[in-house]
């Protein structure tokens, strides 16, 4: 694949390097503004004055909040897209350093969403910039998407963008952090409820009533046990399923009494070929909760957005993959063996992106590549190589043309 010559892949390397101190600058100024899921209002606007001064074509946010910035103005339309929400800091003495400072030290910088992933969105907009300054727009209109709400649901974000069709991309690039590797696919995720109704009754006389804490300790057991079979149907390539109990929770008329139902609550990784009417059969086929008539629900997502906007959803989360050879793999490659001058590695991310709804939802075409290193993302520890930054950006700016070339 050639469809960007050698003189001009040095010509990207040298801006993406000449502007790097303005990515900098930009992610460090992204870091220092709380933006947990709902509160991305002000991130957003930062983010909008970023794609200004890059001179961005049109820059729109839509009913959701996200905002969504072109430049060029081809047939073939690939979006760049990034979460611009972070989790939270959790305990602050957790932390070396201040979480909204963007510290600096030794070519990294530190700060909640430096990894998760404020610095995907800061190297896509200076790759937009390096590819329209450098004419690397022919047939092509690059989107720079930073989303919202992706920490407290991903995708949903997405879903809105697809469903409302405010973009209709042949190709999404997610910039989550791969440690600069090309990746293509993660496994999925739903959440579960399993509830079990019990008796009330005084404490003193226990036996009068019927404890649902009681009821569920079995289907724990079998949920445990559960877990370590789902190695019968792992995929080779994702790996297989998992299920863990994440909080469990009873309710009772007072702690003089016996507890009257008892919910625990399932985090459920989908391997391929795993649905959600497939995980589901699975807890209810458990003999525990047979015998204990457990109720289990798939849990719904309704949050209000910082535009005011509520769009729900199920939270069930659909495994993607792309084969290898696919063209967005074959253009997600080329470019990453431009921007890293080395071959990439291809492999998968452990955790859940956007691309549950592009790729696992909608269909689109979709491939990572971002900075920074996944085992720092919701760590006290969350950073971000500044060389990363760099070759990110030129990534991004080589890769609507390798694209178009291998379609």
């Amino acid at each position: 694949m050639a469809s960007i010559s050698t003189e001009k892949q040095n010509q990207i390397a040298d801006l993406a390097e000449r502007y790097t101190p303005e990515i900098v600058k930009f992610l460090r100024e992204m870091i220092a503004i709380p933006s947990e899921s709902a509160q991305e209002r002000d991130v957003i606007l930062r983010v909008k004055q970023e794609m200004e001064r890059c001179g961005f074509d049109e820059i729109k946010i839509d009913g959701l909040g996200n905002i969504l910035g072109r430049v060029g103005s081809g047939e073939t339309v690939v979006a760049i897209d990034g979460h611009i929400d972070t989790v939270g800091v959790g305990d602050p003495g957790t932390w070396v350093r201040d979480p909204y400072q963007g510290e600096v030290k030794d070519g990294v910088i530190y700060g909640r969403g430096a990894s998760d992933q404020e610095a995907g969105i800061a190297s896509a907009v200076y790759g937009a910039r390096i590819a329209k300054e450098l004419g690397l727009l022919e047939g092509v209109q690059l989107w720079v998407t930073a989303t919202v709400l992706e920490e407290d649901c991903d995708g949903l974000c997405w879903q809105y963008i697809l469903k409302e069709k405010v973009l209709e991309p042949d190709v999404v690039v997610i910039t989550e952090p791969t440690n600069l590797g090309v990746y293509r696919g993660h496994r999925g995720r739903m959440e579960i409820e399993v509830r079990t109704q019990g008796r009330s009754c005084h404490g003193s006389a226990p036996e009068r009533g019927v404890n649902a804490v009681y009821k569920m300790g079995p289907i724990i057991a079998d949920i445990e046990a559960l877990n370590e079979r789902l190695v019968e149907t792992a995929d080779p390539f994702l790996g297989k399923g998992s299920v863990t109990i994440s909080d469990i929770r009873a309710t009772s008329p007072s702690l003089c009494a016996v507890a009257d139902s008892c919910t625990i609550h399932l985090d459920r990784r989908l391997t391929k070929g795993e649905t959600m009417e497939s995980a589901v059969a699975e807890i209810e086929a458990l003999p525990a909760v047979r015998k204990a008539e457990a109720k289990v629900t798939v849990l719904d997502y309704a949050r209000e957005a910082y535009t005011g906007l509520t769009y729900g959803t199920k939270k069930y989360y659909p495994t993607w993959v792309l084969e290898a050879d696919h063209p967005a793999i074959r253009a997600a490659a080329q470019s990453a063996r431009e921007a890293l001058r080395a071959e990439p590695i291809v492999d998968k991310w452990v955790f859940s992106t956007n691309g549950v709804a592009t790729a696992g939802m909608f269909g689109v075409p979709t491939v990572g590549f971002g900075p920074a290193n996944e085992i720092y993302a919701h760590t006290p520890d969350d950073q971000c190589p500044i060389d990363h930054l760099t070759k990110c950006a030129a990534f991004y700016a080589a890769y609507p043309q390798h694209f178009r070339a291998a379609r």
